[in-house]
């Protein structure tokens, strides 16, 4: 199952289940000083971003690829909507001859099959990107089981990609989500979005469900502060 048929086959119970995902989107709205009017967001989901946007905006808009979540996300006269895929031609060009005070975006980049490519386009349209991965080391004990590398960029990448076109800063943060047992916390992978496309057979899963023997999920994520050069 692709990335985004998992991301729309959970739709109506991803806000149960993205904690980790609603604490960095705080997280990185807090950290926004200057108020930006004209905001575009890359994966925006059901929303986490937007609805922390305490200050009056002239323009916000929401890119995400799955219907499902763009369905769900908050809609007024200032905020459009549009169901993209950030590494399309399509969204590349819908953003060609806009600019922006801002771009943001939350727990979503680290999914781009070109990070590099994506920065460049938006170095054109915006002298400002806030964002947070996910990185390669999470979920980092359950590689360690599978023997399987994690989809996910890991940091050096994510930095080198946004450093070629902005002058950033980087924070890397680690967390871990405990559960009351194991049931719930393989049922929080599955339906986080955090997993993407899982390639595990039976099999294999059955034997880290057998194996995994943490109370928590451990996730490291990478907040970017980049200015154009």
């Amino acid at each position: 199952m692709s990335v985004q048929k998992e991301f729309s086959k959970y739709a109506n119970q991803y806000n149960s289940y993205n904690i980790i995902q609603q604490l960095v989107a705080k997280a990185l709205v807090r950290d926004i000083t200057k108020k930006p009017k004209n905001i575009l967001e890359l994966g925006s989901g059901s929303g986490q971003i937007y609805k922390n946007i305490s200050w009056n905006v002239d323009s916000y808009t929401a890119i995400d690829f799955s219907k499902e979540m763009c369905d769900l996300h908050p809609k007024d006269k200032n905020t459009s909507v549009s169901c993209f895929s950030f590494d399309s031609k399509d969204f590349l060009d819908f953003i060609k001859d806009k600019k922006f005070d801002l771009v943001i975006s939350s727990s979503a980049l680290q999914w781009s099959m070109d990070l590099k490519k994506i920065i460049k386009a938006l170095s054109y349209v915006s002298n400002e990107i806030n964002a947070v991965l996910f990185t390669s080391n999470t979920f980092k004990a359950i590689q360690n089981i599978t023997a399987k590398e994690s989809p996910i960029l890991d940091s050096d990448c994510i930095k080198e990609a946004f450093s070629l076109y902005y002058d950033c800063t980087f924070e890397v943060l680690t967390y871990n989500l405990e559960f009351s047992n194991k049931r719930e916390l393989f049922d929080y992978i599955k339906k986080s979005g955090v997993s993407g496309d899982s390639n595990l057979s039976f099999k294999e899963a059955k034997h880290l469900f057998k194996t995994y023997n943490l109370n928590y999920l451990e996730f490291e994520v990478i907040f970017i502060k980049a200015i154009k050069l």
